[in-house]
């Protein structure tokens, strides 16, 4: 993922949890135009930073990546309340979102 879209990835996920880059950057600590330098592809964030960044949108790493997941955090809750039911119940639940998915 290249600096542009790094920085539009974290836009997203930022927005998600509705919240301004300035407050995110104080929030990490960092300068307040912190996270608007790497939205805009000006900055790269060190490892630690993304480490922060990652775990102030309570996502993990490889959430971050997965441009095909707009919304990490709500995506594993799913899975997290999936995991406690058993398996003819989950069954259950994949039928039914498999024909919702066919519905849309």
């Amino acid at each position: 993922m290249d600096l542009v879209n790094f920085g539009l990835r974290l836009a997203k996920l930022r927005n998600t949890k509705c919240v301004s880059a300035r407050d995110m950057s104080i929030s990490i600590g960092m300068s307040p135009n912190y996270i608007n330098k790497i939205e805009r592809g000006k900055s790269r964030p060190s490892m630690d930073a993304f480490f922060d960044i990652c775990d102030y949108l309570n996502i993990t790493q490889k959430d971050f990546f997965d441009e095909d997941n707009g919304d990490p955090k709500r995506f594993g809750e799913y899975v997290s309340d999936l995991m406690l039911l058993d398996n003819a119940t989950q069954s259950h639940v994949a039928g039914i979102v498999k024909e919702l998915g066919r519905n849309r």
